[in-house]
């Protein structure tokens, strides 16, 4: 079971959710989101967790952590993504490369195209507002999607928002796509009900945000910790 932390703004959260074992972070760049980070923040909270993995007694000096504490112990490197709405070919690019970030998430009106265009560093994030919709629009982009990462994400429908509206999705259509696609599931997850969800959908990985939050943009450790390990726990049920 893959887990992703998503809505990422500082160093310090990054860094408990890579020791909690969240297998990619997640960097929104959508300015309309309480949760967007420049991207030369992203680019600089990147390059401190992969200094910190690849040099870890040299990098715990050269990146502390704000109010000084033992550096985190990570033992692996998470994936990286920027999530993105309705973006260009080269507004996506530019950013993966110069942010560090190994994916994209595209979760605007993005075609088909544009995925093509990515050639596996991206993936679609969905909102089907009924079953028909996805079963209708999830093949468009599920053979797009890396090799290595999720086919597709299916977030809760909101007729406006995207996506971080705490609202818990459609486990009953998310659990038809999943049994074809592998699925990253999103909406209104928490470490209370993340395992409900695994259990009814069996997705590929699942996708939280808010549901860990202490505020807008900061997570709040201890949730984070008991989501990854709940999560972690269903998955292996």
């Amino acid at each position: 079971m893959r887990v992703k932390i998503c809505g990422l703004t500082n160093l310090e959260d990054a860094l408990a959710a890579a020791e909690a074992g969240a297998d990619l972070l997640g960097f929104i760049f959508y300015e309309r989101s309480p949760r967007y980070v420049p991207p030369a923040q992203v680019a600089a909270i990147v390059a401190a967790l992969r200094a910190r993995l690849d040099r870890p007694s040299v990098s715990a000096s050269l990146f502390p952590l704000p109010d000084d504490r033992s550096p985190f112990t990570v033992h692996r490197l998470p994936t990286f993504v920027g999530v993105f709405v309705n973006p260009t070919l080269e507004q996506v690019l530019n950013t993966l490369d110069a942010c560090g970030l190994d994916l994209a998430q595209l979760h605007g009106e993005e075609p088909p195209e544009l995925l093509a265009a990515l050639a596996g560093r991206a993936y679609k994030a969905l909102r089907p507002a009924t079953p028909d919709e996805g079963e209708v629009t999830a093949p468009r982009y599920a053979a797009l999607g890396p090799a290595e990462g999720p086919d597709l994400l299916v977030d809760a429908y909101h007729p406006t928002l995207r996506g971080g509206t705490g609202q818990v999705g459609d486990w009953a259509l998310a659990s038809g796509l999943a049994r074809r696609h592998r699925l990253l599931l999103a909406g209104g997850l928490t470490p209370e009900n993340v395992a409900a969800a695994i259990a009814q959908v069996r997705p590929w990985g699942v996708d939280v945000a808010g549901g860990v939050e202490a505020a807008a943009g900061r997570k709040d450790h201890d949730r984070l910790r008991a989501f990854v390990a709940a999560a972690r726990g269903a998955g292996a049920a």
